[in-house]
């Protein structure tokens, strides 16, 4: 395989693919995959920056050449209006039921709405949607499958029923801590999740996500927040599985190559 992974922070990424007979080590031909970003401005909650706000630290310039743009859930930390509207409204969207109103909105000419066990083929590229989190209904986790690799990807931990159990992922892209919201519990279940998706998936990279970045919050429910978990508990369970766990840098690539 050969795929370039760049973590915009929070719960974006920007994924290169490259065939897997790619024979220049330094080109990746396409297609090139955003995934839930948040470039520019404030991230606030309903109903109002009172309850939960966030803030970049260092705001992010849009990736160029993107061939499809994937939303995972509806909700703002997902698909972000204001960053929405800095790129093309030609590029292809697949989303979550629930984020087309928003990305029709914005005026995105193609939008296709996947249901958990529907999929979408873009030239070489296949993503499988799969059971999301349920906050409160259920969201879109993605299976991307291309001859350069397979990633899995979901922010929450959520399990993955229903989904073949031959279809694994070279990457798996996923929250690695627990974090709770007192009294409502465990929201993001990284911690929880990892040994059952590491054994589920067998893939040889953990790309951590959801929880990084450079990324500040203030209001009432931002004092009501627990982790637990660490990436160090983490890496030492990506290894029991045989895999390697990456705490990636914002705005770094990561080129990752066949185990």
């Amino acid at each position: 395989m050969a795929l370039d992974a760049t973590y915009l922070g929070s719960n974006g990424w920007l994924l290169a693919f490259a065939p897997a007979d790619e024979q220049d080590p330094a080109a990746l031909a396409g297609p090139r995959v955003v995934v839930d970003p948040w470039f520019i401005g404030p991230l606030v909650f309903p109903p109002g920056p009172w309850l939960l706000r966030g803030e970049l630290g260092t705001p992010q310039p849009p990736p160029e050449s993107i061939d499809l743009l994937l939303i995972t859930q509806g909700l703002p930390d997902h698909c972000h209006p204001e960053s929405l509207a800095l790129l093309d409204r030609r590029i292809p969207v697949v989303s979550a039921v629930d984020a087309v109103p928003i990305l029709r909105r914005l005026g995105f000419e193609t939008v296709v709405p996947l249901r958990p066990g529907e999929a979408h083929q873009l030239d070489d590229l296949r993503i499988l949607a799969t059971v999301g989190a349920a906050v409160p209904q259920p969201q879109n986790g993605y299976l991307l499958q291309h001859p350069g690799g397979r990633v899995y990807l979901e922010p929450h931990g959520a399990p993955v029923p229903g989904l073949d159990p031959a279809l694994g992922a070279d990457v798996l892209i996923t929250p690695v801590v627990d974090l709770s919201l007192i009294p409502l519990g465990t929201f993001i279940a990284g911690r929880s999740r990892l040994p059952a998706l590491l054994s589920r998936f067998r893939p040889h990279t953990v790309l951590a996500s959801t929880t990084g970045g450079d990324v500040r919050f203030e209001g009432v429910l931002q004092h009501l927040f627990r982790q637990q978990g660490s990436l160090e508990e983490a890496a030492a369970v990506a290894a029991d599985h045989g895999a390697r766990l990456i705490d990636p840098v914002p705005g770094s690539p990561y080129r990752l190559a066949a185990a």
